[in-house]
């Protein structure tokens, strides 16, 4: 568990955004080692196609972790890290929610201007 939340949204945002950045791609993986190919919400987060898809494999992801650190014993010394860990990918969440909803928004509002066009300039 080493930022593997992360690593598995950036490799499904790269399918939903269009990056085909190999480079990147090896890097990602790397740092999923065999969490890409595991049981869990990492693998198919990795192959998500669409944001929607993305975002609830995310949130299962982030359910799969609080679990793990749940059970992680107070005197381990990695409990500072997971810790950290739950904050950033707390923060992530909140940023993807913003943004989804933000692309929701500028899909609403595109038909709106194309009425207003319409109205400007009637057919």
């Amino acid at each position: 568990m080493a930022c593997h939340e992360i690593a598995g949204l950036r490799l499904g945002l790269m399918n939903v955004l269009g990056i085909k950045d190999e480079n990147e791609k090896k890097h990602e993986l790397a740092e999923l080692g065999k969490a890409a190919t595991a049981p869990g919400p990492i693998a198919p987060m990795i192959k998500a196609q669409t944001l929607g898809e993305l975002k609830q494999l995310y949130t299962q992801s982030l359910i799969h972790l609080a679990e793990k650190v749940s059970k992680t014993k107070e005197n381990d010394p990695k409990i500072g890290y997971y810790r950290a860990l739950m904050v950033m990918t707390k923060q992530v969440e909140l940023d993807l929610n913003r943004l989804t909803n933000d692309m929701n928004q500028f899909y609403k509002e595109l038909d709106e201007v194309h009425d207003y066009m319409h109205e400007v300039f009637p057919r």
